[in-house]
């Protein structure tokens, strides 16, 4: 029986292409932005993840060194370093006020949090230390190092993925960044953030497939 070829199947093997090309990763047609984007629907995250472990695996048995950033990580401790108190005062006023109207609750945590994520020193900032320390960790690697930036829906509806990559750009020592994308394709160019936000066409990284 002949399994059919999924949107993800295509994006991986495009992207397997690319950053094995002869002459280094071409991810990107753009000098200097080495950024591409692989969008999947939210509910195939963990088949997401199967090809994200088939790649990284390929890769690393191949020289290469792959840094995998979770952005839910970084989120998390955004918020541990507020402190046990503040963050249990924020639980605790949201649930009150989502128990008047749900989108109350919405509303009270993105103007707690969204200060802390958005912005240059935001968690665009956790983002870019990170990779500083992976490429400084792995000098003679330069031209053999990815770095993959997942678990991207942690940040919905807080931060948008386009002003994530706005601040980020510059940021990343010139490795190439591919960002795991959860949400849909509108268009040719446009992204919907997990399907549900109105779609974002201020993307310039390639977008795989």
């Amino acid at each position: 029986m002949t399994v059919a070829r999924t949107d993800l199947d295509e994006a991986f093997q495009a992207l397997r292409r690319d950053l094995l090309h002869p002459d280094g990763p071409r991810i990107s047609t753009m000098r200097r932005y080495n950024y591409a984007m692989v969008p999947y629907a939210p509910e195939h995250e963990f088949k997401l993840r199967e090809h994200v472990q088939t790649l990284v695996g390929e890769l690393s048995s191949g020289g290469w060194v792959v840094l995998t950033i979770s952005l839910q990580k970084l989120l998390l401790r955004r918020v541990r370093s507020l402190g046990d108190d503040v963050v249990g005062r924020m639980i605790e006023m949201e649930r009150r006020t989502a128990q008047v109207a749900p989108e109350r609750g919405l509303k009270y945590l993105s103007s707690k949090l969204q200060p802390l994520l958005e912005g240059p020193e935001g968690i665009a900032a956790d983002v870019s230390k990170e990779i500083s320390k992976f490429v400084d960790a792995n000098p003679d690697k330069a031209d053999r190092t990815l770095v993959l930036i997942g678990r991207a829906g942690a940040l919905y509806p807080f931060v948008r993925v386009s002003a994530l990559l706005k601040h980020l750009d510059g940021h990343t020592r010139s490795v190439p960044v591919v960002l795991l994308y959860p949400g849909m394709r509108r268009g040719d160019a446009g992204l919907s953030f997990m399907g549900e936000k109105a779609p974002d066409r201020d993307y310039r990284p390639r977008i795989y497939p």
